[in-house]
């Protein structure tokens, strides 16, 4: 069974990508320290995208743009909704009022 390690602290991994952007090499931050030279590669694209600094592969969104991307698409699905409720609640007004048939397909 592999060794397994609690994760690395969120400050460690700071002080690692800040050697990074220093000019260290992560091989070489590898050798000196536990984690390896991908993990160290991998925390700094992951604080690059965080940042703004990088686009994310395939599609091209910075930190801000995705969080107001998934705020719009949970508006629009609450639109939505509220859009089907409001039109149901239409056709169920009009068929009590008698301005359209009760055999008609509109609930």
């Amino acid at each position: 069974m592999p060794k397994t390690r609690p994760p690395y602290s969120p400050e460690f991994r700071r002080q690692m990508v800040e050697l990074v952007r220093a000019g260290r090499d992560p091989a070489d931050l590898a050798r000196e320290f536990e984690p390896t030279a991908q993990s160290i590669c991998h925390w700094v694209t992951q604080a690059d995208r965080q940042e703004g600094r990088r686009e994310e592969k395939g599609d091209g969104l910075a930190a801000a743009e995705r969080d107001e991307l998934a705020r719009l698409r949970r508006e629009n699905k609450q639109l939505r909704l509220e859009r089907d409720i409001l039109s149901r609640a239409a056709a169920w007004f009009a068929r009590e009022t008698g301005a359209i048939p009760s055999g008609s397909s509109n609930s």
